[in-house]
């Protein structure tokens, strides 16, 4: 649309990698998303592409109810977008004020959404001083980035069971919630508010339709070509195109790498410090995934089915500070004919289990690269200890055995669930590596905490080499395929503005959008509170990064030393929450002042 030839190089034989498809006959798997949300994304995309998604082919079903939750305790909960079902469910567990207390926790999810879509997903963070923007910083903490989604989910819910029931999904983005900003409840609010989607014929059809566009416009796509090394300019300042693995040259003006952030910058680019520090960053967990064909239905099992464990904190615990798999692992499994029966035979079922676990432990045999940092990190991933081998193969055997056990219990009909296997296939962390260049397995790329998302995450362009730009789960602003593709338009964006080329999806600027026919719809200004131990907290840690970075210089001093200030920023902090008026109005005048404004922009 933007005028470029494009040609896109792909180191398998199908598009789409982790978002792709797996067969067994008539048997069909998702290899890996199965869930679509926050579905307008994937409409805009179309929309600025031309098209639309009914146009390319593809029909979205709506599950419902969205899961059915299984706890350890024999106890199921089913969440829907049918909200009177849903109060039915909360009083169940909660008392009749517990549906007063789910709508505040809906309505603060609400607005962790709207304003991560507005203030995150359409807005790119190219430097530090992008976390300065006066409408950010004005909106940052009404997303809660400093509590856990586990701590929010406290505020509304009192019995545990719910608890876990809202905070499970901060799996998404490879998280434990106790440990997930608690921004990411707009995950619980697009599931709730806007349901559960899935593309007749699989999750791999909105890929095909892109690369359908993408072909009636002129791009090229080239299959088992896989890319060893980006060719720089002779003073190594510019990106001038690619090699690929049988020696082949293709010159180009712009580089856009999509593979492994981690990987691509260890693999296919001049090693730096920042390269380095990339490798010690906080990753996501990795999954041992089951492809089942069954030779029948299970009633029993709806489409998308989440097993919880009895030891819920432990279970986090051991995937992500002990690189494991738990002794009593959450799961989930997802029956992708239940809802569109081109997945499966007639009579059968097709089964996928995700059983999350940790990444594969990168064992270290120097030190720390970053010298001094390394004594001021609390390194808990287990990665700079020696510790026992992960043995992927006993792992396998143990989450196999896990789930079938569950499923027995879950009903006795399945007391034979084995021998309905007709066939089996298998991802490990292994295989996320090797497959698809996974740094360590990690299925969801680097790891969301507050210190890696926003300007502190790897920016969509290399800082020194021209025309070289980034997209994917390890760049801003992050994880999933709907956040992936906001991340793509950004890049895009991007590129055509740093050629000064018009950018074609940009939107039209019209005087009003809408006819104000009396006073009763002009709006009003809401009246609003701002919290003094917020704004203090935010001031505390800003002061902090830059000074560190003023002080060591470079991408990856800011993040070991930001890192350090993480730890100890929020153990000074604790008594300010109830911090004096005059401080609330000082700084409320100071971030809305026209000269702070003018020095930022």
């Amino acid at each position: 649309m933007a005028g470029f030839e494009v040609t896109v190089l792909e180191k398998n034989e199908y598009t789409g990698g982790r978002c792709s498809l797996l067969y067994d006959g008539e048997h069909r798997f998702d290899r890996g998303p199965s869930l679509l949300l926050l579905p307008h994304l994937f409409h805009t995309t179309f929309a600025d592409l031309g098209t639309s998604l009914e146009a390319e082919g593809v029909t979205l079903l709506k599950c419902e109810p969205n899961y059915v939750v299984h706890f350890a305790d024999g106890e199921r909960v089913e969440l829907s977008t049918d909200l009177a079902r849903m109060k039915e469910e909360i009083e169940k567990w909660e008392g009749k004020d517990g549906f007063e207390r789910y709508l505040g926790f809906m309505a603060e999810a609400h607005r962790h959404y709207e304003l991560s879509v507005k203030h995150v997903l359409n807005m790119n963070f190219t430097s530090l001083v992008s976390i300065l923007r006066p409408s950010f910083l004005k909106t940052v903490f009404q997303m809660h980035p400093f509590y856990s989604i586990y701590s929010r989910a406290c505020k509304y819910f009192a019995t545990e069971r719910l608890r876990r029931l809202f905070t499970f999904a901060s799996m998404y983005m490879g998280m434990s919630p106790f440990e997930a900003p608690g921004t990411y409840s707009l995950l619980q609010y697009s599931e709730l508010a806007e349901g559960i989607w899935y593309p007749i014929g699989g999750f791999h059809k909105i890929v095909e339709a892109l690369v359908k566009v993408a072909e009636r416009n002129g791009a090229k796509f080239r299959l088992s070509t896989p890319v060893t090394r980006v060719i720089l300019s002779g003073d190594g300042s510019r990106a001038v195109g690619a090699v690929t693995a049988s020696g082949e040259e293709l010159r180009a003006d712009v580089v856009v790498i999509n593979a492994d952030l981690v990987w691509a910058y260890q693999n296919l680019l001049p090693s730096t410090p920042f390269t380095t520090a990339l490798a010690t960053r906080k990753a996501s967990c990795s999954s041992i995934s089951f492809y089942w064909s069954l030779d029948r239905k299970v009633d029993a099992l709806q489409s998308h089915n989440v097993f919880l464990a009895e030891d819920f904190k432990e279970s986090f615990d051991e995937i992500f500070k002990d690189n494991n798999l738990p002794k009593d692992p959450s799961f989930y499994i997802h029956v992708p004919s239940r809802l569109d029966e081109t997945a499966a035979p007639a009579g059968k079922d097709t089964v996928v289990v995700l059983v999350p676990t940790g990444h594969i432990i990168e064992r270290k045999t120097s030190e720390s690269p970053i010298g001094l940092a390394k004594g001021l990190l609390e390194i808990s991933s287990g990665e700079w200890s020696a510790g026992e081998e992960q043995d992927f193969d006993e792992m396998v055997v143990r989450a196999r055995a896990e789930v079938i056990k569950r499923l027995k219990v879950l009903d006795p009909s399945m007391d034979e669930f084995e021998s309905w296997i007709s066939n089996e296939q298998i991802n490990t962390p292994i295989t996320w590596r090797e497959m698809f260049n996974l740094d360590r397995g990690a299925i969801l790329g680097i790891a969301h905490d507050f210190f890696n998302v926003l300007s502190f995450r790897p920016k969509t362009k290399h800082s020194s080499i021209k025309g070289c730009y980034f997209v994917g789960a390890s760049t801003h602003p992050g994880t999933g395929v709907p956040i992936v593709l906001a991340g793509a338009k950004l890049t895009a964006t991007q590129i055509l503005q740093d050629m000064r080329l018009a950018v074609p999806w940009a939107p039209a600027i019209t005087s009003k959008s809408k006819v104000v026919k009396n006073d009763l719809d002009v709006p009003q200004r809401l009246r609003g509170a701002w919290y003094v131990g917020d704004i203090l907290q935010l001031l505390f840690v800003l002061l902090v990064g830059l000074a560190i970075v003023q002080y060591f210089g470079g991408e990856g001093w800011m993040y070991e030393a930001s890192r350090w200030a993480q730890g100890r920023y929020v153990n000074v902090m604790e008594g300010v929450e109830n911090g004096t008026a005059y401080f609330d109005r000082t700084l409320t005048a100071f971030f809305t002042s026209r000269t702070l404004k003018q020095a930022i922009y």
